[in-house]
């Protein structure tokens, strides 16, 4: 959908991770193999990974002032057992979040929340205000007050409805 650049460092799993489905077509990419290979996850890890989407779903929508798209599980909840350590590089001395002995999903998504938490840019990510898109995107607008994933597309759309509803 979107024809923006990925979201900066960790912010870019969370996006892969809403956008593993098009809602306009229902396809999901975790129905496959390479789908799940591109998160690392398992057969088994898929109900998981879909409840986690769609929570983070509904915090990208309300990033962008909108409410969420269905009752979910809180993503404070989905997240609170997710181990993280602290890591420290001997090089420089720099310390980040990390997920756990390899991490599961929701370990590295704590652990990318929390990086843009302390880099200021995790409510810069967002989910487009379309209701047949909600695909997540990195908003990089100066006043950070973008609506759609696309210009092009959810934005020329949008556009073209309110003209069309004023004409009438």
């Amino acid at each position: 959908m979107s024809d923006r650049s990925p979201a900066p460092g960790g912010l870019e799993l969370v996006e892969k991770l809403v956008n593993t489905i098009d809602l306009e077509t229902g396809a999901d990419s975790l129905d496959t193999a390479e789908g799940r290979a591109r998160l690392g996850l398992t057969k088994d890890d898929v109900p998981g990974a879909r409840e986690l989407r769609e929570s983070l779903r509904a915090v990208l929508l309300a990033h962008a002032g909108h409410p969420p798209h269905r009752t979910v599980t809180p993503l404070d909840e989905l997240l609170a057992t997710a181990p993280l350590v602290v890591t420290v590089d001997p090089a420089d001395g720099a310390a980040a979040l990390a997920p756990a002995g390899g991490g599961t999903l929701a370990a590295r998504v704590a652990a990318a929340v929390a990086e843009a938490l302390v880099a200021g840019t995790w409510t810069r990510l967002k989910a487009c205000e379309a209701v047949d898109c909600h695909w997540a995107y990195y908003d990089r607008s100066p006043a950070g007050r973008g609506r759609w994933c696309s210009m092009r597309v959810c934005g020329a759309r949008a556009k073209m409805r309110r003209y069309r509803a004023k004409e009438t």
